[in-house]
């Protein structure tokens, strides 16, 4: 397994909206995301920056390269996009995060 870090940035006052869209997750993303070879996802919010704090573990044979041309990550982008920084893809703007440090 392949632990992955990155930030993206939430336009002001879409963090209501935000969350609330990632506690209705479409089960078909769910799936996609799980096929993709993603576990143990979770997303954190800095409330002063709006800044979003993601983690992921992935399968050393993870899909997740595949997961931007799928439909149904095409729709969720865009439904997200009002939200959020993006790409001109849609994706969202992503910044690797690098670790400093882990305790096991």
């Amino acid at each position: 397994m392949q632990k992955v870090a990155f930030a993206m940035q939430l336009k002001a006052g879409a963090e209501a909206e935000y969350k609330a869209r990632h506690d209705a997750l479409w089960p078909d993303l769910r799936d996609a995301l799980r096929a993709a070879g993603v576990r143990d996802y979770s997303i954190h919010l800095e409330r002063e920056t709006g800044r979003l704090f993601a983690t992921l573990w992935r399968s050393d044979d993870h899909g997740m390269h595949a997961l931007p041309r799928t439909e149904i990550m095409q729709r969720w982008w865009a439904n997200m996009a009002e939200l959020m920084e993006t790409e001109p893809s849609g994706a969202p703007v992503k910044t690797p995060l690098v670790e400093m440090f882990h305790l096991d």
